[in-house]
């Protein structure tokens, strides 16, 4: 017999996702619809590191005498008529695969991401360029369905699966009847009502995409759409709009107003006004560059308020907090356990005490823990009072926050970074930008936050000494610039590529302390 006549579906899905329920679904439907069908699946690797692929082929034609077709058990590259992604970076690793091809294959996704382990790991942003993968996704399809199927799932009070699963329905590329589907999920019994309404869902996503309609609105056609809240879990503006504030954000550039709208509300939000006041006090020598002044002002709102033992607890313990979890869980008041898993270690737990107080132990503890200091695992349910409390007293520290022994650490490193920043705007504007950017890699909790931080303090040591060697020299100063550009770079790569950062501001360094500029320009260009 031809092989034209049979279909293939394949769905990589990640665990969690219920890829296997879609599959027990779509061979129910093809079952109940008189068509002769075979499932498989092919377990993967757990953590994003690759997935589980599912993979059903079916007879197109219900002739009963039709010699039985002889199923594969894997789909064959290029021959695949559906791809039915529930996560869209999928659809990437499958064109990598070379199962789809734009003459025959039919892709349907959901266009909502969940992050790889790969692009977890980098210090810097390592998510894979969404619009990257809607391009291929349309290159290698002959027709695609791409829409975010976890916003309407959660609208409708269900799972991904079952939206994906009307989507499917809906595009008319396997000829199984609608009902069939339906009758599939009522056989499967689990969650029949909800799923029948993301079904109903995915089928009306289906329709209007067929039609065309529905382009930029949530669920249809936007890769990152996101469920409305009426609350934010986040700081409101509201703090800025007031008439003092108003008056200091007038000293600075009108483009820079909206950053400092939101900084301002965050600090407030985080500490106090003067707090606030403070942070405007430090933007202010750089209010007459606009470009500068917009990438200090970002990356020091961020630094300023870091997150300590205080601020999780401040978080973790806010109303809109468990009211956004009900929303999510579609529970009733009540109805939820909050299990929070914290891991502190010793310098967060006396970074937040007074620094006269701890500073002789972190010492000590600094050398008897030098390369990491000892944890202390809890799991605190916070929808209890007692573990709510456990969690909640912790805020009533802040006002001790301005004295404690992290913040003395956190802003003299910052108040060397400023000055570092004043020296290089007036010896280029350039270098004085890629310093500003440097504070990027101030970031992380416990042995990370100490490593950035030492990376951070080896880029902003070097690239002082690099651009006095140019200075001295009356040279421009192209090779500071690059060795910060670069440093950063290779670090915000993870830790694989630290190592190499720190080998190449040596190298540099000794270049331009030997007056060999050009030297350094090479070994910048060879990273």
């Amino acid at each position: 017999m031809s092989d034209a006549r049979l279909l293939s579906v394949l769905i990589p899905a990640v665990g969690g996702q219920g890829g296997g329920v879609l599959l027990e679904w779509i061979v129910e439907a093809a079952l109940a619809d008189g068509l002769q069908v075979h499932g498989t699946s092919i377990p993967g690797v757990a953590q994003r590191t690759g997935s589980t692929t599912y993979y059903v082929e079916l007879l197109a034609e219900r002739d009963g005498a039709a010699e039985p077709p002889t199923f594969s058990l894997y789909p064959v590259p290029g021959a695949l008529d559906v791809l039915l992604a529930p996560e869209f970076l999928e659809i990437g690793r499958m064109i990598e695969l070379g199962f789809p091809s734009p003459d025959r294959t039919t892709i349907i996704a959901s266009t909502h991401r969940l992050y790889s382990i790969h692009e977890k790991i980098a210090t810097g942003r390592g998510i894979y360029p969404i619009e990257d993968l809607h391009a291929a996704a349309r290159a290698f399809s002959r027709t695609l369905y791409a829409f975010d199927a976890l916003v309407l799932a959660r609208e409708h009070g269900t799972e991904a699966n079952s939206v994906l699963l009307g989507a499917l329905a809906g595009s008319g590329v396997l000829p199984i009847r609608v009902d069939a589907y339906r009758d599939a999920i009522r056989t499967k019994g689990v969650q029949v009502d909800a799923n029948l309404r993301g079904f109903d869902a995915g089928l009306a996503v289906a329709a209007r995409l067929k039609a065309g309609a529905g382009e930029g609105s949530p669920g249809f056609g936007t890769p990152l759409a996101r469920e409305p809240a009426p609350a934010s879990a986040g700081p409101q503006p509201e703090a800025a709009a007031d008439p003092d504030f108003e008056r200091r954000m007038a000293e600075f550039p009108a483009e820079l107003r909206p950053t400092l709208q939101q900084a301002i509300a965050r600090l407030v939000d985080y500490q106090d006004r003067r707090y606030a006041e403070r942070y405007l006090e430090r933007l202010s020598p750089f209010a007459r560059d606009p470009e500068l002044a917009r990438v200090v002002a970002r990356h020091l709102a961020v630094w300023m308020t870091y997150e300590d033992a205080i601020r999780v607890a401040q978080l973790k313990t806010r109303p809109r907090r468990f009211e956004r979890i009900r929303r999510e869980k579609g529970a009733q008041r009540g109805e939820i356990v909050v299990t929070d898993f914290l891991k502190p270690d010793l310098d967060e737990i006396y970074g937040i005490l007074p620094d006269r107080l701890v500073a002789p132990f972190a010492r000590w503890a600094e050398r008897r823990w030098p390369y990491g200091r000892p944890a202390f695992g809890q799991e605190v349910k916070t929808t209890t009072v007692l573990g709510y409390l456990r969690v909640w007293l912790l805020t009533l520290l802040r006002p001790l926050r301005p004295i404690s022994y992290r913040a003395r650490q956190e802003h003299a490193r910052m108040d060397r970074w400023l000055a570092a920043l004043a020296r290089c705007a007036g010896w280029d504007k350039a270098l004085a930008l890629e310093v500003a950017r440097g504070a990027q890699l101030v970031k992380g909790y416990g042995d990370v936050r100490r490593r950035m931080t030492a990376h951070f303090d080896r880029l902003l040591a070097g690239v002082m000494r690099a651009a006095e060697c140019e200075a001295a020299n009356s040279g421009g100063f192209e090779a500071s610039r690059e060795l910060a550009a670069r440093y950063r770079a290779l670090v915000l790569q993870g830790p694989d590529a630290e190592a190499r950062a720190a080998a190449l501001a040596d190298r540099v360094l000794a270049r331009l302390a030997a007056a060999d500029r050009s030297g350094a320009l090479a070994s910048l260009a060879e990273a």
